[in-house]
C-alpha cells in the first residue's frame, strides 16, 4: 500500500463515509449560523448571550440530546476539515498560480473547520472558552510579540479581505459554482435567494470583526474586544444600531438556511465557507 500523500488524499477522496460526514459538517454550520442568528435577535432586543460559534455552541449543549449532537458536529467539523486538506494535497491541473491560490483557500477552509471541530469538543467536554474572551486573549498576545502592533493589522487586513469576498460572493452568486442539483437539474430559486443574502450579511459581520483587530492594531488596546460576539455587540451599539442588527441576524440566519442546502448540493471542490 503507497504511502504517497497524493495517493493517500486520493483515496480519502473516495471514500464515501469522509464525504457524507463533511455533508453533515456543512448542515452543522448551518445550524450553528442559525443559533448564531436567534442569539444576535435577543442581544438586539436588550438580552444576553454570547452571539457567537462557541455561545452557539454552549446553548445547544443545554438541549436535550445535546451532548450527541455536538460529538457529532465536532466530528463533522474535523471531516470537513480532511476534506479541504485532501483537496489542498490532490494534483491540480491548472497554472502555477491558480494552483497556489487553490491550495490556500483549501488550507484555509480546512484551519477554519478544524477550529470549530476543536470548539465544539471543549464545549462538549466541558473545557469551553468562550470565543470572544479567547479571541481577545490571542489579540492580547500578538500584541505582546515582536511588532505585535504590525501582526494584528495583518490578522485586521485578513478578515476584512475575507468579509469583502464573502460580500463578493454574494453578490455576484459566484457560489452557485459551489453546487449542484440533481437530475441535470438548475438549483432552485430560494436557494440562490438564500445563497445571495447570507453570503453578505456573513461579509458585513466578518468585515466588523476585521476593523475591531483594526482598531486594536491602531490604538495599541491588547484588551479591544474582538471576535464575532463583539463585532455584533459593537453594531447594535452605533445609531439604528438595533435595526441593523435586526437585519444581520436574519442574513445570519439565511446563511445557516443556505449552509443545509449546501449540504445537499455541494460539489465537494473549491466551496469557500
Amino acid at each position: 500500500m503507497s504511502n504517497d500523500p497524493q495517493d493517500l488524499a486520493a483515496r480519502a477522496r473516495r471514500s464515501d463515509a469522509l464525504e457524507i460526514l463533511a455533508r453533515i459538517g456543512f448542515a452543522a454550520s448551518g445550524l450553528v449560523h442559525l443559533l448564531i442568528a436567534c442569539i444576535a435577535v435577543q442581544v438586539a432586543m436588550g438580552g444576553s448571550g454570547e452571539a457567537d460559534e462557541s455561545g452557539a455552541l454552549h446553548q445547544l449543549s443545554g438541549t436535550p440530546m445535546g451532548g450527541v449532537l455536538l460529538w457529532l458536529i465536532s466530528a463533522a467539523f474535523v471531516a470537513l476539515a480532511v476534506w479541504h486538506l485532501v483537496e489542498a494535497v490532490l494534483p491540480r491541473h491548472e497554472s502555477a498560480k491558480d494552483q497556489l491560490l487553490g491550495r490556500g483557500k483549501a488550507v484555509a477552509k480546512a484551519v477554519v473547520y478544524g477550529a470549530m471541530g476543536w470548539t465544539a469538543f471543549r464545549v462538549v467536554t466541558g473545557s469551553g472558552a468562550d470565543s470572544g474572551e479567547t479571541s481577545t486573549e490571542a489579540t492580547s498576545t500578538l500584541m505582546t510579540a515582536p511588532a505585535g502592533r504590525i501582526l494584528v493589522a495583518v490578522l485586521a487586513l485578513v478578515v476584512l479581505g475575507v468579509g469583502v469576498y464573502h460580500v463578493y460572493k454574494g453578490a455576484t452568486q459566484k457560489f452557485l459554482e459551489d453546487l449542484h442539483a440533481t437530475g441535470g437539474r438548475e438549483v432552485t430559486r430560494t436557494v440562490t435567494v438564500v445563497g445571495t443574502t447570507g453570503y453578505i450579511a456573513k461579509g458585513v459581520a466578518l468585515g466588523i470583526v476585521g476593523v475591531l483587530f483594526g482598531v486594536a492594531a491602531i490604538t495599541a488596546d491588547a484588551d479591544q474586544q474582538t471576535g464575532m460576539d463583539a463585532a455584533l455587540k459593537a453594531l447594535r451599539d452605533q445609531p439604528f444600531g438595533v435595526v441593523l442588527l435586526l437585519l444581520v441576524a436574519a442574513g445570519l440566519a439565511t446563511y445557516g438556511l443556505y449552509s443545509f442546502a449546501r449540504a445537499r448540493y455541494s460539489t465537494m471542490a473549491e466551496s469557500m465557507s
